[in-house]
């Protein structure tokens, strides 16, 4: 006989972990037990030497689908003579590494249940087990049982407990287990929260939108608003509702056959639209679908998600083709989760609301992803994916890094993991940094970490920086911008060599106190060097610039040509006073700070083609002109490379030239701007040819917003690949700002020792 102790880290709390352990033992008639602590799930077991062989291989080859497992320790203990095997209550110890689940779509099984009128569970929109249902939005503490989640409001009723104490059962220890006699209740309200009484909320809140009325849906972890999407005028009256000119709304559909009828759908689009995460995937339209058209308007894509609650597959059984599901809230605000919260911001958008009495703790937005070059690519890191760690190269100190102010997340390292938050939003007014705030204490809660400093950017001015200097209590490490997405890249590949970083974004603070945004540097995760950059330009109107494109044109078409040639299309709706002054202004450098950003030149380019000389949203402009971008071109315009103070200078005042020649000509906009992307592409693999020749460097990794663009990653990749290079691009963390936390927490972590 022989006698181990396995401890087990990873996700393996609330996923019907120990119940598996318990069946496992029973198979291989092994004695001892199982219980949850503070690092995850610690197993005594004895029995046969190759029985607890067999064993501990079967638990990392047969484990739930929920679980993760990160590490597993056996150590050899004196043998106990025990009989049976138990699970055991949870334990509290010292070491405090256990990580809670995601929020995950409802499973096969329940969905049968849900769908069977013979089962007590038939059509109960809160149906769950131990391989599905929310988690992350419900917990408020660790370990992962019943009363440290919202669900400690409703005692389970005789049968509930019974399936909860059963370790054959799938609900045993399931923590959201609950039933229509014992667990949440939906309910039908108005815009100040008044009971609309009705025999069945869900039916008449289908009646609803059949008819066309914009409702507020709770879900997981906050609310949407909710239309037809079929139906134009409803969509029309949501977007003027809500103040949302023009950004997409995001559609649900009830399952890939459906979504084929208005979306193409590639087989890795399918995996990724039917994975346990469910995320917003970008879909290209079919052109002869029957969704709204502005629902995504200029656009090729739809946002489109499957049902991931059992309430989502009740509200689109045989009634929509599909649903707009978009974020509850207005313009710039956080996602609305809290009930009262909820009638008081959104009242004047929502005709009624289906609300339920499941408290979530936590808000957290939906997830986006597209696939590129055949990758999935994360968007949006949010529900489904958080939260999940994420491997570092090597153990670090604990670290809290605040993230930037657009796409704001934070982060937090223990260990040899790092944990991302949720998508906060943009740090523009009080509610999204109180927002901010309670992510920063929720994480530090469920992990039990205490961060030994912090970390930020670079710009003073940034609402995340006052809080690291002001309000964290923490020493602090201020990050470079692009360095710290240079680090995020390298660090979701678990890279600790240098490599060439190309970082293309809209604005990041310079360490030289201009605005960086076409980088070339050479770093790893302690350091970086700059090495080339996109040509200084001024910036008129300082961030008005980023949202009105025609004085990025203006700036470049001044500093090519010295005045600006007649009849360009970027100055439509422009008046002369006002190209007159902000001219003058270029001239004499009043407000227009430098920038050597790529994304201001997509802003410049988009509106010289007469796209878009003012934007409702941030990247719409360069959006547009990937959306009308022919991508067969393959002949690039000209431009110069220049060598300034040992650095590589890209002067794009060639190419803009060439651009308004063939504008003028008459050449097809989709041709030019196709043009446009490849010219990109060959220049990015000719500075790293250049930069390889110097430093003797292969690796190259692409970051920044600008590479959330697929047609310029896919150029660029084959462009670099075809050179020799191999290339790192992201996947599970986002390239944009939203990934810039978790380099920000590796560099930081690897600077102040």
């Amino acid at each position: 006989m022989q006698r181990q102790k396995i401890i087990i880290e990873g996700i393996v709390q609330g996923v019907g972990f120990r119940p598996f352990i318990y069946q496992l033992a029973e198979r291989f008639s092994l004695a001892g037990s199982v219980c949850n602590d503070t690092r995850g799930v610690t197993i005594e077991v004895e029995g046969d030497p190759d029985d607890l062989a067999q064993f501990v291989t079967a638990i990392q080859s047969e484990k739930p689908p929920l679980a993760v497992i990160q590490s597993l320790e056996a150590e050899t203990v004196a043998v106990q003579g025990s009989s049976g095997f138990s699970i055991v209550q949870s334990r509290v110890g010292e070491i405090r590494r256990a990580q809670i689940a995601p929020d995950t779509f409802v499973c096969e099984d329940c969905l049968q249940e849900l769908f069977d009128s013979g089962d007590r569970r038939y059509c109960y929109p809160f149906i769950n087990c131990t391989n599905c249902g929310p988690r992350y939005t419900i917990v408020t503490g660790i370990p992962y049982d019943r009363p440290l989640t919202t669900m400690a409001d409703f005692p389970l009723c005789p049968e509930c407990q019974t399936e909860y104490d059963d370790p054959t059962s799938r609900r045993f220890h399931a923590q959201p287990n609950a039933c229509p006699t014992c667990g949440p209740e939906l309910q039908l309200v108005d815009g100040k929260g008044q009971c609309i009484v009705v025999a069945d909320p869900l039916s008449e809140a289908v009646r609803r939108l059949k008819d066309g009325q914009i409702l507020a849906i709770k879900g997981l972890g906050g609310y949407h608003l909710a239309v037809d999407a079929g139906n134009h005028e409803a969509v029309l009256e949501l977007r003027r509702r809500k103040q949302r000119d023009e950004k997409p709304f995001a559609l649900m559909a009830k399952d890939l056959d459906v979504v084929k009828r208005f979306a193409i759908v590639g087989d890795d689009e399918a995996r990724l639209l039917q994975g346990v995460e469910r995320p917003i995937v970008l879909l290209q339209k079919c052109d002869d679908h029957n969704m709204a058209e502005n629902i995504a308007p200029a656009n090729r894509y739809f946002g489109v998600m499957l049902p991931y609650t059992p309430l989502h597959y009740l509200l689109l059984q045989d009634e929509f083709e599909a649903l707009v599901m978009t974020s509850a809230n207005l313009s710039d605000e956080p996602i609305a989760f809290e009930d009262d919260e909820a009638c008081q911001r959104l009242g004047t958008i929502a005709d009624a609301f289906l609300i339920h009495n499941r408290r979530i703790h936590t808000r957290t937005d939906d997830s986006i992803a597209r696939v590129m070059a055949d990758r999935p690519l994360l968007l949006r890191r949010s529900r489904g994916f958080v939260p999940r760690a994420i491997a570092l190269p090597g153990e670090t100190r604990s670290v809290l890094a605040v993230g930037a102010e657009l796409k704001n997340t934070v982060c937090l390292t223990r260990g040899d993991r790092a944990f991302l938050s949720q998508h906060v939003g943009d740090l523009k007014n009080l509610e999204v940094y109180d927002s901010f705030k309670q992510t920063i204490n929720h994480l530090r809660s469920i992990l039990e970490v205490q961060p030994e400093l912090v970390a930020h950017d670079l710009h003073p001015d940034y609402y995340s920086t006052r809080y690291a200097l002001e309000e964290s209590g923490l020493p602090s490490v201020a990050v470079q911008h692009h360095h710290a997405h240079l680090a995020s890249c390298l660090a979701e590949h678990g890279v600790e060599e240098p490599a060439i970083g190309v970082i293309f974004d809209g604005i990041g603070y310079g360490a030289d106190g201009n605005i960086w945004g076409g980088e070339f540097l050479i770093g790893d995760l302690s350091s970086y060097e700059r090495v080339g950059h996109f040509r200084y330009q001024p910036m008129p109107g300082g961030d008005l610039a980023t949202k009105e494109p025609w004085r990025m044109a203006l700036s470049y078409l001044q500093s090519t040509y010295g005045e600006v040639p007649d009849g360009v299309n970027a100055f439509a709706g422009i008046t002369d006073n006002e190209l007159r002054l902000v001219g003058q202004a270029i001239m004499k450098g009043i407000n227009t700070p430098l920038t050597s950003s790529c994304g201001r030149l997509f802003d410049a380019v988009a509106a010289l083609l007469g796209l878009r000389q003012k934007v409702s949203f941030e990247g719409q402009a360069a959006m547009q002109l990937e959306m009308i971008a022919d991508p067969v071109q393959s002949q690039s315009y000209p431009y110069q490379l220049l060598h300034v103070d040992g650095q590589i200078v890209f002067d794009p005042l060639p190419l803009i030239d060439a651009i308004t020649k063939d504008n003028f000509s008459g050449r097809p906009v989709a041709e030019i701007a196709g043009r446009f992307h490849f010219t990109l592409a060959v220049m990015i693999a000719e500075i790293c040819i250049q930069v390889r020749q110097q430093r003797g460097l292969s690796l190259v990794a692409l970051s920044g917003g600008v590479f959330q663009n697929c047609l310029l990653t896919e150029l660029t990749l084959a462009q670099l690949e075809k050179s020799g290079f191999k290339v790192l691009t992201h996947s599970l963390v986002p390239p944009n700002d939203g990934g810039l936390a978790l380099g920000q927490a590796v560099v930081a972590s690897l600077l102040n020792p």
